[in-house]
């Protein structure tokens, strides 16, 4: 079975490269290859390719955009990522929808067997940026854990309101409280946390998947 690939790079080299690369794999067909993400959508949505191998770092459109248009059309067209930096772009392109993805430095092999696996439907995630996604899975947990303890059962209600954009008056009739009462736990909230207002409140909520 052949599987057809769109190869996008903003470096012609490293594009001509990755091309030259992965048609000397006898069951691979270079469709298209694309300098931006602007042309990588556009090959994608015209011709249908089995995977779209993508550079995560790109000019008009990055790495990041071309997932979240794909994801947003329900596009079929499973995504490999290749970047050269392991961090929080790299877990966010997984969060995104990506099914593979591999640093830049890793061997040609890899990236054959990886596209492989993700057209049959698996995932492939390079070691390092698999573990740092556990890690920052583990650190959200102990964070969400952390605040649970921090934090009474009422004070987390106010704080999970916050998040939403309710103002005081809003949850305390949501709660049954006072008004005052509710700028109460929001100021033991805010001293327990060390956090100096709404927006840093909002913000602390999300970034520990509290709201």
């Amino acid at each position: 079975m052949t599987i057809r690939l769109v190869v996008a790079d903003d470096h012609p080299i490293v594009l001509a490269g990755l091309a030259n690369c992965l048609a000397g794999e006898p069951d691979f067909q270079i469709s298209a290859g694309a300098v931006d993400g602007g042309e990588a959508l556009k090959a994608v949505r015209q011709l249908r390719p089995d995977v779209l191998v993508l550079d995560l770092r790109m000019p008009v459109k990055d790495g990041l955009s071309v997932l979240r248009e794909l994801k947003e059309e329900k596009s079929p067209t499973p995504v490999v990522i290749l970047t050269a930096l392991n961090n929080d772009e790299s877990i966010e392109a997984v969060r995104l929808g990506a099914r593979g993805l591999l640093l830049k430095d890793a061997a040609s092999s890899q990236l054959v067997q990886c596209i492989r696996e993700v057209h049959a439907g698996r995932k492939w995630l390079d070691n390092g940026v698999a573990m740092r996604a556990l890690d920052r899975f583990l650190e959200r947990e102990a964070g969400a854990r952390s605040t649970a303890e921090l934090l009474t059962h009422r004070e987390l209600e106010v704080a999970r309101m916050v998040a939403e954009g309710l103002p005081s008056k809003s949850i305390a009739r949501k709660l049954a409280i006072s008004e005052g009462t509710t700028k109460l736990h929001l100021h033991h909230v805010y001293e327990k946390l060390h956090l100096n207002g709404r927006i840093a409140l909002a913000r602390y909520m999300r970034s520990q998947q509290l709201d």
